[in-house]
């Protein structure tokens, strides 16, 4: 690994005037009139997040709210790796990498890293105080394209192990979801030797393959979990068999229209998040448009799709490894992945398992405060 360089998030004034020549001139698809959001995303809603992307989104507002906290690069295995280095004034704290996933980005942990960094400015405790380090996964943000085939899921969880170590953490934790929570697990199995804990946020665990009775051990109050889980295979997955398959088809029109690419996440935020089909009530429109920027401004829209085709592609699929180091799952009932707890304990070391009342993927945006309290209670069983 290269000697990690500074780096500021800077992204240069003709970007940001092409973006809003673009959405200016958008070419906009029919609706049928009774539509909303059957067919995909409605374009009312569409158009009014292009709007304010495009008008009143202050993107240097932006960048210097993620600027608050220390930003390399460096190079492992060939890739440029872009990761915020949030150190805590607590010269005794644990050291903490958070993998974010898709369609999201470093900017989901803003209101997270603070709060974990220096819990005593935020009304805790200096005892669970966290060393944060958020790398853009590669392909992703400011990591940029990945430049080679391979790049699956296995190699990004290498790549973040050889990162924490090159930072001389030899003891660490790490909390992910969606593709974190797939990092975060091969982290707990392959950095066995220097992971504390982990801590999910989205858990993927499935029925037991050598049962005649997978619903065996399954709680009455888990079985909505399981139902949630069966609709998103049978009826939400259609972007995983694009995005495994064909992302290279699908990226010419996510590069070359910022109203495409708006239009392809916005609607993962609406059925993922839980805002009773309202997005704009849980995710702000400022939240909504710095993700968006971010993929538009490095062009990593088709890198980042990628990332299915490497991993989850026709003959690429491998199964997760078993995870000996000590498991903290937070349940969120919106999330995609609700597995019952029996099935989890066959892949996964539990000892701290929790169910919450609201919210859904994307937690650190949509229940920050819920979020960090559990991961400071797990992570304090394990210090």
């Amino acid at each position: 690994m290269a000697d990690p360089s500074p780096f500021t998030i800077d992204v240069v004034d003709d970007v940001i005037a092409d973006l809003r020549d673009r959405l200016h001139n958008t070419r906009w698809p029919d609706q049928l009139a009774d539509a909303a959001w059957d067919y995909g995303t409605d374009i009312s809603a569409l158009k009014r997040l292009c709007t304010y992307w495009a008008d009143e989104f202050d993107w240097p507002a932006a960048q210097v709210r993620l600027n608050r906290w220390p930003q390399f690069t460096t190079t492992i295995d060939g890739q440029n790796v872009h990761f915020l280095h949030a150190r805590s004034p607590h010269a005794d704290a644990l050291p903490l990498v958070i993998t974010h996933g898709w369609p999201g980005s470093v900017a989901e942990f803003e209101k997270i890293i603070g709060p974990l960094t220096d819990p005593v400015a935020h009304g805790g405790d200096a005892a669970d105080a966290f060393h944060v380090v958020c790398p853009s996964m590669p392909g992703y943000g400011f990591s940029g394209p990945t430049h080679e085939r391979g790049w699956n899921i296995q190699r990004v969880a290498t790549t973040v192990a050889a990162l924490m170590a090159a930072l001389g953490y030899d003891r660490y934790g790490a909390q992910g979801g969606d593709w974190g929570a797939v990092v975060t697990t091969h982290l707990g199995s392959q950095d066995a030797s220097h992971v504390v804990g982990i801590h999910l946020n989205m858990v993927v665990a499935g029925p037991p393959a050598d049962s005649s009775d997978v619903m065996a051990g399954v709680l009455p109050e888990e079985m909505a979990g399981v139902a949630h889980m069966a609709n998103f295979r049978d009826h939400e997955t259609g972007y995983q068999a694009i995005q495994g398959t064909r992302p290279q088809t699908l990226a010419y029109g996510l590069t070359d229209s910022p109203a495409g690419l708006a239009g392809w996440i916005l609607e993962k935020f609406r059925q993922w998040g839980d805002c009773d089909g309202d997005p704009f009530s849980v995710f702000t429109l400022d939240e909504l448009c710095t993700n968006l920027t971010i993929y538009w401004a490095t062009g990593t829209i088709n890198s980042s799709m990628r990332l299915y085709y490497e991993t989850m592609g026709p003959g690429r699929r491998k199964p997760a490894p078993p995870v000996p180091v000590p498991t903290g799952a937070a349940i969120f009932p919106k999330e995609l992945y609700q597995p019952p707890r029996v099935w989890a304990d066959r892949q996964y070391n539990i000892t701290r398992w929790t169910r919450f009342e609201r919210g859904g993927h994307f937690a650190a945006l949509e229940q920050p405060a819920v979020l960090v309290d559990d991961v400071r209670a797990f992570f304090r069983t394990v210090r």
